[in-house]
Formats: structure tokens, C-alpha cells, sequence
């Protein structure tokens, strides 16, 4: 009997049927779920930085936290939420201006301050201290190291293992914005060098290779160069790092089911090994994320449905 045809599920929400619920109630002009959502989650940080994160990129087109915020001003869950609505809104503008283009100063300094009141709001919480970490790239030449060093020990305090966190500094420190290869490497090997066992800190460096994988691509204005493509995936340093966070993270890791907080770096870990030439990492990690995936990486290497399924399909899954 042929084998039924396999379709990824590419669910924006990873899984996560309360924030979709959510993210509906929006589109609708809806605020109340917003508040009950983010009360349910507590204080779950990762749990409520992927919630958070989403919602905002869903409340930057609509008017539903304006109404929320109208209704509970001094509401630490809607202040939250709109430090990084805003932050995603800034970034909006940053697109739509283009690269190399500044956005309006009093837009960027708007956005800390609104970062820096939801930091006050809810003084136990990482999350604003991440939308700051994030919305530090928009400034043309940087922050000063001093003023990032203080926000990022503000952030670590709070979670010293912040994915998130770690990811946004990460593009800090990447050559398409205020750093060098070298020193996202450095920063991405120095965190996985500390974190705990099972924790998955260490999948940064696949982040890394990610992020100079579409530095090369900009380099060569979106064609496929022989320095972008050469041997970036597989050479013997890219295959020893998939290894390595396989044996600290994966391993390490309890035996339960893929959660919406993980999703995203199960993605970069398993196209890391599928383009590494790891077959035998590749195929743990498909058949571990089933059919639930995210576009990226999967769409800087081409079509991410064909992507997913030609692995699929070289590793018989």
C-alpha cells in the first residue's frame, strides 16, 4: 500500500491551542483572552516569552492591546505585552525602510521607554528585558558596551538560561548588525559552554551558522554563491558542533513530547544535521518533531516544504 503523503504542519503557534485562542480574539477586536492567557501562564518565562513574543507580532497591526491598555492602564501583563508590541512594530518600520535606512530616533527611544516601564510594572520578569536586548539593534551605531552589559545582567539575573535572551544577543553580536562572525561564535560557544545539561543553550551555535549562512546570501544579493553554499553545513567544525549539542541538549534531555517553547530549536538543531551529513542525528530529530516544523531555517536552503520532505524521504521516514 503506498505510503501516505507527508505534509509538515508549519502551525505559526507551535501547537500551542491557548495562545491560538488567543491570537483569534485579536483578530477580532477581542482583548480579554490576551489578559487571561498571560495570567495562566504565571511565571513560566520561557513559556510566556514565546507567548508573549507571537502575540506581539499579532497586536502590532491591530488596535486590541490599545483597547486592553484603555480598560487596565496599569495592567503589568498589557505593559508587558506592549513593550514588545512596540518592538515589533520598530522592526516593522526597520523593513519597510529598508536595509541600512534608520528608523525615526523618538520611535527607537519610545520603544525603551515603553520596555523600561514594563520592567518597572513587573520587576520578577525577564520578557522586557529581552524586547530591550532586541530593539538595542535598532540603533544605528549600537548601544554603548556598558548600557548592553547592564540590560543583558538585568535579563540574567532574572533567567540565567533565557533562549530567547541569548538569541537576541546573539544577533547583536552578528555581522549583519553591530558585531563580527567571531564574536557570535565566541558569545554562542561561551553560553553553551555553561549551560546545564538538557538545557538548549548549546543549539546557539546552529543559530550562528544560520545568521552567517544569510550574511553570505546578502553578500551575494540573494544568489547562491559557491562561498555562501561551499562547505558551510558540512564541513568537519559545522559537523562536531551538531554533535556536540546533540550529545548536550538532546541527550541530556527528558523523554516528553516536543513543546511549542522548543520547537523552534529542534528546527535549527535537525536542519543543521540534515545539511551536515549527520544522518543518524537527522533522523532522531524527524521522527521527534513528527510532522510539526517552522519555516526557518528550512527557507533559506530552499522551499520548506520540499526541504523537509526530500530529508524525509532520504532517511526512509
Amino acid at each position: 500500500m503506498a505510503r501516505d503523503r507527508f505534509t509538515p504542519d508549519f502551525d505559526p503557534d507551535g501547537g500551542d491551542a491557548d495562545l491560538t485562542a488567543a491570537r483569534h480574539d485579536i483578530v477580532i477586536g477581542r482583548w480579554q483572552g490576551l489578559r487571561e492567557l498571560l495570567r495562566s501562564t504565571g511565571s513560566d518565562w520561557p513559556l510566556r516569552g514565546h507567548r508573549v513574543r507571537l502575540l506581539a507580532q499579532a497586536c502590532a497591526g491591530s488596535s486590541a492591546l490599545e483597547s486592553w491598555l484603555a480598560a487596565e492602564p496599569y495592567s503589568g501583563d498589557a505593559l508587558v505585552l506592549r513593550a514588545a508590541t512596540e518592538t515589533a512594530r520598530a522592526f516593522d518600520m526597520a523593513i519597510a525602510a529598508g536595509r541600512g535606512v534608520p528608523i525615526d530616533q523618538e520611535r527607537v527611544d519610545g520603544t525603551v521607554l515603553a520596555c523600561l516601564r514594563a520592567s518597572e510594572a513587573c520587576p520578577a520578569d525577564p520578557t522586557p528585558w529581552i524586547s530591550l536586548i532586541s530593539v538595542a539593534r535598532l540603533y544605528p551605531q549600537g548601544l554603548r558596551r556598558r548600557e548592553l552589559g547592564r540590560w543583558w545582567d538585568e535579563l540574567h539575573r532574572r533567567d540565567p538560561y533565557s533562549m530567547e535572551g541569548h538569541l537576541q544577543i546573539l544577533h547583536y553580536y552578528s555581522s549583519r548588525w553591530h558585531g563580527t562572525h567571531g564574536l557570535m561564535y565566541d558569545f554562542a560557544r561561551d553560553a553553551a559552554g555553561v549551560a546545564p545539561p538538557g538545557c538548549a543553550l548549546p543549539v546557539l551555535v546552529q543559530y550562528a551558522r544560520v545568521e552567517e549562512f544569510r550574511y553570505a546570501l546578502d553578500a551575494a544579493r540573494g544568489r547562491h554563491s559557491s562561498v555562501a553554499l561551499g562547505q558551510h553545513w558540512d564541513h568537519d567544525g559545522a559537523v562536531s558542533d551538531v554533535r556536540r549539542t546533540w550529545q548536550r541538549w538532546i541527550r541530556e534531555r527528558p523523554d516528553v513530547p516536543v513543546t511549542p517553547v522548543e520547537l523552534r530549536d529542534l528546527n535549527h538543531l535537525a536542519h543543521a544535521a540534515c545539511h551536515a551529513g549527520a544522518p543518524d542525528i537527522a533522523g532522531e530529530l524527524l521522527r521527534l518533531l513528527g510532522d510539526r516544523f517552522t519555516r526557518t531555517p528550512w527557507s533559506y536552503t530552499g522551499d520548506p516544504v520540499k526541504e523537509i520532505t526530500r530529508w524525509r524521504g532520504q532517511l526512509r521516514l
